[in-house]
């Protein structure tokens, strides 16, 4: 794995714009190097794929390496991964006790990840008109920079406030749309409305800049990966025939995967069902750290702290291919955890990270239409995706109510550990669950464990070990440990927060 770089952060500051080839520097992009770099189209998409080396690869820790510390932060605030809180990471996040903190490192180094990419998005977009080359390729450019602000805007809208559908004026988060520097004046926070407004605008239009773009790697935004993007807004804003309608586009030449390949490791971005993600390689594979938390079950993966919840497992059918991926740790010091092997490192501790997958795309578009009144397709839908994993067709009530409920769970069942926890708890308002493992007795309850030497043992089964926030209170929807806190640096250099 390479050498990670520290970063430090300036806040709203303009980032230096580099290829994915090159060494990292710090030079403003208002210096001469400026007009170099926006001298053609082709050259100004080397800022598009530096910004994106940089949003995946590097960070402050390794604990914090790219916009997967953001996925982790999400899986771990949620119901279903049971972090080790001896092991490296993420205890704190699981605790509620780290997002909530605005001096802590994770909520500075997030929001900075996310400005940033926005910033050298915005010189992309103001520039791009005035390069040399084609229409196309700077409606290519154009678009991809569009898209991936609109990403950023959306984290923002997802993390910092409650839900859109609670109330769409709450303020949230400060919008850019011109190129920034140090000396910029920072702006007042914009309410979810504004923020939204923008979002679907800037993916609206990508989606007509890149409608004839053909992309040679998942790592590239294409049409699928805006319009998925474009499915999760409208999800979060409750448009629920836009959010299903934009999800089929998304998902249209990305088959869900046979069973069998479920198994594989989620580990490979050339699976036919991704449709966005961030590949690895032995010499770029800084965002491979990230498997160190997932991966429970292979050897050479260093903490394996994101155990799943035994409830968990319950949820699933037995004959169900993603219930196969369940284990009871018989390791030393492990024995009665719930190991969930979706995740395993590829030869040489490298991963590729997912971003976005066509059953995602199914799944939304399955609760746009049940949410939307058409309950009986969104049962097709689901069952479709159903059918792929091995799992029994649900047949259960066709209310709206029991079918959105359904998918819901769905949804935890299969984006387990690709970052959608949280978040799907802020949109529908929500509330985590977590409930020690014990009998009617308050007893805990036993499991067989089979121990290196191949002994088969039974031991108490564990679970979570945070059951209430860090004031004692109990879970509750809405609730502000929820949200993620803008870092007191920026407080103090941004006096109209």
């Amino acid at each position: 794995m390479k050498k990670l770089k520290y970063l430090s952060f300036t806040l709203l500051a303009v980032w230096s714009l580099v290829s994915c080839e090159s060494e990292l520097t710090t030079a403003p992009t208002d210096q001469a190097n400026d007009e170099e770099v926006f001298k053609t189209a082709e050259s100004a998409e080397t800022v598009i794929n530096g910004t994106w080396a940089r949003f995946n690869d590097d960070g402050t820790t390794y604990a914090n390496i790219g916009y997967s510390t953001v996925l982790r932060a999400s899986d771990a605030m949620g119901s279903d991964v049971a972090v080790l809180t001896n092991k490296y990471g993420f205890a704190s996040t699981y605790a509620f006790t780290e997002m909530v903190n605005n001096t802590a490192s994770r909520p500075l180094f997030i929001w900075s990840l996310l400005y940033s990419t926005i910033n050298n998005m915005n010189n992309v977009i103001a520039k791009i008109d005035g390069t040399k080359g084609s229409q196309e390729k700077k409606d290519q450019v154009k678009g991809q920079a569009k898209a991936l602000r609109a990403f950023c805007y959306l984290n923002l809208a997802s993390f910092y406030q409650f839900s859109y559908l609670k109330d769409k004026n709450a303020l949230t988060a400060p919008i850019y749309t011109e190129p920034s520097t140090i000396s910029t004046v920072g702006k007042k926070r914009a309410s979810l409305e504004e923020i939204y407004t923008l979002i679907k605008g800037d993916l609206t239009e990508a989606d007509n800049l890149l409608k004839d773009y053909t992309r040679n790697n998942k790592d590239k935004i294409n049409r699928a990966v805006v319009n998925g993007i474009l499915a999760r807004a409208y999800l979060n804003t409750g448009e629920w025939n836009k959010a299903a309608a934009a999800a089929r586009i998304a998902r249209e030449g990305y088959p869900l995967m046979a069973p069998e390949k479920y198994k594989e490791g989620f580990n490979d971005i050339n699976n036919a069902e991704w449709i966005w993600g961030h590949g690895q390689t032995q010499e770029q594979s800084g965002a491979s750290y990230a498997f160190h938390f997932l991966d429970v079950s292979s050897s050479g993966s260093y903490y394996y702290n994101f155990m799943a919840d035994p409830y968990f497992k319950d949820l699933f059918d037995t004959n169900d291919i993603r219930y196969q991926l369940f284990s009871w740790d018989g390791l030393k010091g492990r024995e009665g955890l719930l190991r969930y092997a979706k995740f395993k490192f590829k030869t040489g501790l490298i991963a590729d990270i997912v971003y976005m997958r066509a059953a995602e795309m199914y799944l939304i578009e399955a609760e746009g239409e049940a949410r939307g009144g058409n309950v009986a397709q969104a049962v097709t839908v689901l069952n479709q995706l159903r059918s792929a994993r091995n799992a029994n067709a649900y047949s259960g009530a066709l209310s709206q109510d029991a079918v959105v409920k359904e998918i819901l769970i769905e949804r935890r069942k299969e984006l387990f550990g690709e970052g959608f926890s949280l978040s799907d708890i802020i949109r529908t308002q929500g509330t985590v669950i977590r409930k020690r493992f014990v009998d009617a007795n308050g007893q805990p309850i036993k499991v067989q464990v089979t121990t290196p030497d191949g002994t088969v043992k039974t031991v108490d089964g564990r679970g979570h070990s945070v059951f209430a926030f860090p004031d004692q209170s109990a879970f509750v929807p809405n609730s502000n440990y929820y949200l993620f806190s803008i870092p007191q640096k920026e407080i103090e250099n941004n006096p109209n927060l």
